[in-house]
């Protein structure tokens, strides 16, 4: 056996096991679900059940009457197929949110047991908040942070007991009018996770959240606040799974990050949604003087994906680096890319964002650069790359667009689209591994300087979740 075929050998019995290992439903029944349906009656159903204050509930109903004034996006996916009358917006799990995995309810424990999400804590992280549903079911953080003022906690503890903190930030990078889904999310939001990091606290392992939807025709709408204060450091690290039915369902989330002065942040995600899930996110980060904001994103899965992470640079001497990758298969659409907006002098930003479109899927780059006029001697580059595995059926296309009205700025765009030579699969075959193998070393040689970023805890399963995709393309196996 070679040295290649050493590599690939587990592959075949891998396969069966990754296709099952998020793709399975927990017998867990809810303990309450709202009818299907979105009116005024949901929102304060939901605020009532949540006790929450009257600026909240304010807040709720004006973006219910936001939402239903936008129109839907019609310059990206089509999203007709959406039809906002046949989803449950609000289902509450029969679990407590607790601080010990031994208290979770035994049928979702087991759900979060097969996704590794106690043991990744165990050995790796700093806290983690688990989200079923609408609400989390638990939460936890390490004694050693909490006695430095770290806090680590769902978004709907956050509310209660760290109200002003959250009003003062809640929905301010990301306004209720931003967009069609920012409304709806601000009127229907439900659980997420909340990080508040003092200053010059640097923390040295990851925080994860990890949100699971479990039910048909379901919407989830976690919102994540995460604020870094002055020199402070810290990484956090999310996760999404569904399992698969035959009818859709709808995440729309959003993302709001505060890096202050000095301080460095970095968010990563791996989602793998089914692929019947409407992936339609709202993310952006201000971010403060000489301070550093990191994205790091993997999109598996989901029928359709609208996602562009924002950072706003705000301060002298911020900087912004948005890695990306997607994946655009069997028919589905990964709409993404980023958006950085030079605001101050001496600012910086890198875009590099990768694309894959197989079997009929695709994939579209769509990001935005912007230097406003007196960020002085700002600085920006994006690279663009896609490759297209499929001789014909699948779509790679990108919509870079570039405002640069300062003059002493400099802004490179660089951008490639490629399809994987019989050359290069030839001889990879040559050496011992068949079609799909050598498609996988492929693939994964030209996602590397993005997926090198991705943490350790992440970055085996997301090379196993791209073997396994590149084993399903037509003729290889």
């Amino acid at each position: 056996m070679s040295e290649y075929q050493q590599v690939f050998a587990d592959i075949a019995r891998l396969r069966e096991e990754e296709s099952n290992r998020y793709n399975f439903l927990t017998n867990a029944k809810p303990a309450f679900k709202a009818p299907d349906g979105y009116n005024e009656e949901l929102i304060h159903q939901i605020s009532d059940m949540k006790k929450e204050p009257e600026w909240m509930r304010s807040l709720r109903l004006e973006a219910y009457k936001t939402f239903l004034e936008k129109p839907l996006p019609s310059w990206g996916p089509d999203l007709s197929g959406i039809d906002f009358g046949e989803i449950s917006y609000f289902i509450k799990p029969e679990a407590q949110n607790v601080r010990r995995w031994e208290d979770v309810p035994a049928e979702i424990k087991d759900t979060f047991e097969k996704l590794g999400i106690p043991e990744a804590e165990r050995k790796h992280l700093a806290g983690s908040v688990a989200q079923y549903e609408s609400d989390a079911v638990y939460h936890n953080l390490k004694k050693k942070w909490e006695d430095l003022g770290v806090i680590f906690t769902d978004m709907d503890s956050a509310l209660r007991e760290h109200p002003e903190l959250v009003r003062e930030h809640f929905m301010r990078a990301v306004p209720i009018r931003d967009n069609k889904f920012s409304a709806l999310h601000a009127s229907v939001w439900s659980g997420g996770s909340f990080l508040y990091v003092p200053k010059g606290v640097h923390i040295d392992q990851p925080l994860q959240t990890y949100f699971r939807m479990n039910s048909e025709k379901e919407g989830q709408f976690e919102h994540t606040l995460l604020i870094f204060d002055e020199g402070s450091k810290a990484q956090y690290l999310e996760g999404c799974t569904a399992p698969k039915f035959s009818s859709y369902s709808l995440h729309s989330a959003v993302v709001e990050i505060y890096v202050k002065d000095y301080a460095q942040a970095r968010y990563t995600t791996v989602q793998n949604w089914s692929k019947n899930v409407y992936n339609l996110n709202t993310k952006r980060a201000i971010v403060g003087k000489q301070a550093k904001m990191e994205w790091v994103g993997g999109s598996l899965g989901s029928l359709v994906t609208m996602l562009y992470p924002c950072s706003v640079l705000r301060g002298e001497g911020a900087s912004a680096d948005h890695l990306n990758i997607a994946f655009g298969a069997d028919r589905t659409w990964k709409d993404g890319g980023a958006k950085v907006i030079h605001a101050a002098p001496n600012t910086s930003s890198r875009i590099i964002a990768k694309s894959i479109s197989m079997r009929g899927g695709t994939g579209i780059y769509r990001g935005l650069v912007r230097i406003n006029a007196g960020a002085k001697n700002a600085r920006s580059h994006v690279i663009c790359d896609a490759l297209i595995l499929d001789k014909e059926g699948s779509v790679s296309s990108a919509y870079p667009h570039n405002e640069i009205e300062e003059p002493t700025a400099t802004f490179t765009h660089e951008a490639t689209v490629n399809r994987v030579s019989a050359e290069k699969i030839f001889y990879l075959r040559s050496r011992g591994l068949n079609e799909s193998e050598a498609m996988s070393m492929i693939v994964l040689g030209f996602l590397n300087d993005v997926a090198k970023e991705i943490p350790l805890e992440f970055a085996v399963e997301f090379s196993r979740l791209v073997r396994l995709e590149m084993s399903k393309l037509p003729g290889t196996g």
